[in-house]
């Protein structure tokens, strides 16, 4: 009973802190913002559970996949430095794109097989660089058999790029959509019945309170930095269901997956008042990198997903995925806007560029 009035006693006067701190706002922003950010601890204590819950359903089983191509965004730290360092040991040519390739040379060096890393330039705030980064990927290798779209930022201030799209939509999703559609071509090449090339999309449970905007997707008329961030995420799971489907449709040997990789310590959290509060809790409690690449890696080779595309993996299992991502509709609409953002024609999607 104390316990729950005490609960009860925080809460009300952090409620009250924010409202004070933010009365500038218009009540109904407030009540948005504060439900956004309970609605977002709730879904990482729900993380946390899944993690615990399931820990021993970790597990993967690298196979050899030699001359097999995989191309990973992201990767200089964190979850991706350990996903490079499975797909090296699973003997893969690896090709990273990060804004500062130089960085790879020292990486390599920390790895099994580090000779068989390559790095080119990407930044996801930039369709031009997307574009750039495809090219060289395909001017080096006509087959790409994994493609991992791992990047991403959470929170800060509003901003655009210089496309024009909010940063956390563009770095976590638009610039990874167009990536996938421009390293189609090569995906399909590589795929083949029975042994599908594969894409992954390194979502997030953070999903799960989102919506698409669809009205205000860059969310001008108010930006609240939680939403946007559920809203990349949830974009990036809708993504890989809906291409999935179109792929399968097609008759083609490429599978999407989305994954959640569990509640890591990683520099995600830099900007988070829980890291500079409870850091001693995020060592304690959350993964580690390397724990929270296996599920990313068992999405990458485990054979039993082959029949099993447009699947949301969380802990090597099936996750709970939020009703939105489920509909259909939704999908259809957020792909033809995601299209039009990045001026593709969605009835070419899918076919070669």
């Amino acid at each position: 009973m104390s316990f729950a009035i005490a609960s009860l006693v925080v809460l009300t006067t952090g409620a009250a802190v924010y409202w004070y701190m933010n009365r500038h706002k218009p009540i109904k922003y407030i009540l948005s913002e504060l439900k956004y950010t309970l609605d977002m601890q709730g879904a990482g204590v729900g993380g946390l559970i899944d993690d615990w819950v399931n820990v021993r359903r970790n597990k993967i089983v690298l196979p050899d996949a030699e001359r097999k191509v995989a191309v990973v965004t992201g990767g200089a730290r964190g979850i991706g430095t350990e996903v490079i360092r499975g797909l090296l040991k699973a003997n893969m040519t690896v090709v990273m794109g990060i804004r500062k390739p130089e960085l790879s040379k020292k990486l390599s060096e920390t790895m099994d097989n580090g000779e068989n890393l390559h790095a080119f330039h990407l930044d996801l705030q930039s369709l031009k660089s997307v574009k750039q980064f495809a090219d060289n990927v395909l001017k080096k290798f006509n087959e790409v058999h994994i493609l991992v779209n791992n990047a991403g930022i959470m929170f800060g201030d509003y901003s655009v790029t210089e496309d024009g799209i909010e940063t956390q939509l563009s770095v976590n999703h638009i610039g990874h959509f167009y990536l996938t559609h421009l390293l189609l071509p090569a995906l399909k090449s590589a795929g083949k019945v029975g042994e599908s090339a594969r894409v992954v999309n390194v979502t997030s449970c953070a999903h799960y309170p989102g919506k698409i905007y669809f009205d205000d997707i860059n969310m001008k008329e108010h930006y609240d930095t939680t939403a946007a961030y559920a809203q990349s995420k949830l974009a990036q799971l809708m993504t890989a269901r809906y291409i999935n489907k179109l792929l399968e449709q097609e008759g083609c040997p490429v599978k999407c997956y989305a994954v959640h990789p569990g509640i890591v310590n990683t520099d995600l959290f830099e900007k988070t008042l829980f890291k500079k509060a409870f850091p001693w809790a995020m060592r304690i409690f959350f993964k580690s990198p390397e724990r929270g690449a296996i599920s990313i890696l068992h999405a990458c080779f485990n054979k039993d997903l082959e029949n099993k595309g447009g699947l949301y993996i969380s802990n090597c299992i099936e996750g709970i995925s939020n009703s939105f991502s489920k509909n259909t509709e939704h999908q259809k609409k957020l792909f033809e806007i995601s299209c039009e953002l990045i001026g593709i024609d969605m009835n070419m999607y899918g076919k070669s560029v």
